[in-house]
């Protein structure tokens, strides 16, 4: 069978396939991607940073949730969570990045947002809280999964 395409046209294939496995493989260089990527990083940047300024409280809630060891643990999730969103902002080590996102978020979720253990006047604020990061998680698994695409 012959070929039907011309050297130029096999070559204007060839950059447009390339072009797509780089945007793919860069987390997407389009703006919807980046943009997706700021915006989710960075309130997950802030949580982390917003934690940290009141740690001792941090430390506590956990303690009161029954988390061992929360004066060693809150401050390393936290640091995951921080390492996590600016790697995801940036796309550098991303799966790296993704996954350490994905791991707070699986951990923490259930344990620090347990509504169905709640008070009666807590359990709307924590089952928001559960529903919040269990969407943040999907997420972080979509940015996990785009990352090990490379």
């Amino acid at each position: 069978m012959a070929q039907t395409t011309t050297e130029t046209e096999s070559d204007s294939a060839e950059t447009d396939t390339d072009t797509d496995v780089d945007v793919a493989s860069e987390g997407g260089r389009d703006a919807p991607s980046f943009l997706g990527r700021l915006l989710f990083g960075s309130v997950l940047a802030y949580t982390a940073i917003d934690s940290l300024r009141n740690i001792e409280g941090q430390v506590a809630y956990a303690e009161s949730k029954g988390v061992p060891e929360a004066d060693r643990l809150v401050p390393f999730a936290l640091g995951m969570l921080s390492f996590g969103s600016i790697g995801i902002v940036l796309w550098r080590v991303p799966t790296l990045a993704a996954g350490a996102v994905a791991t707070f978020l699986a951990a923490i979720t259930p344990t620090m947002h347990d509504f169905w253990n709640a008070d009666e006047d807590q359990k709307a604020n924590e089952q928001n809280h559960f529903v919040k990061n269990t969407a943040m998680l999907g997420a972080a698994l979509i940015f996990l999964e785009r990352a090990r695409e490379k």
